[in-house]
């Protein structure tokens, strides 16, 4: 989406968080969704140097691929949480076919409530606005946990890293807002303030 931990051990369990979360009272998205190329999640993750013991939390989570990605390719636990039911319903289904479900979680919440302390890796793609909004969120997670961010920057925090890169979606349709061109952002909590431009 424009990302204390529950793991869901068994099946009946499993459907029971997804009823659950579904059903659970939300208001409107704050941004459309759009997919991240599955090159820029992996980009993502090897830029948050994701490691054994890593706790990640995406928020506006989408289809699950950036929390999916991280269980399967470097065995942590993910947490995705988005604000849509559609996109819940999505992320489940691709949690439970990627068979990941005894280290992703989906939860249906809102993404400015929620207490990310538990988190070392966090990563968004949402607007520069919203970036900003999470800023006091983010200021809460341990030293040392980073942040990634798909081609939106967060005012006032110095990134320690950022990556330009093309995407070959291999004809499909999850690159068509993009052109192929990305970048990702990267800050590591606390991060260094951003000087303001000087005027000419």
């Amino acid at each position: 989406m424009l990302g204390a931990l529950t793991i869901i051990a068994a099946a009946p369990q499993f459907a029971a968080a997804q009823t659950a979360a579904t059903e659970k009272a939300t208001r409107e998205p704050d941004v459309i969704y759009v997919p991240t190329p599955q090159a820029v999640v992996e980009k993502m993750l090897e830029m948050a140097e994701v490691k054994k013991g890593d706790v990640v939390y995406d928020l506006g989570c989408g289809d699950g691929r950036i929390v999916v990605t991280a269980a399967k390719k470097y065995g942590v636990k993910a947490i995705g949480f988005d604000i849509d039911p559609q996109r819940v319903k999505e992320a489940l289904a691709n949690v439970r076919s990627n068979k990941v479900e005894h280290l992703v979680t989906i939860k249906q919440e809102d993404i400015f409530t929620l207490d990310l302390r538990e988190a070392s890796v966090v990563t968004l793609y949402l607007l520069p606005d919203l970036n900003v909004r999470l800023m006091p969120q983010l200021a809460k997670l341990k030293k040392g946990s980073r942040i990634v961010s798909h081609d939106f920057d967060m005012r006032g925090a110095k990134p320690v890293q950022v990556h330009h890169m093309n995407s070959d979606n291999r004809g499909g349709n999850d690159d068509e807002y993009h052109g192929g061109s990305h970048t990702i952002y990267k800050w590591v909590v606390p991060w260094e303030p951003e000087k303001p431009a000087k005027a000419d």
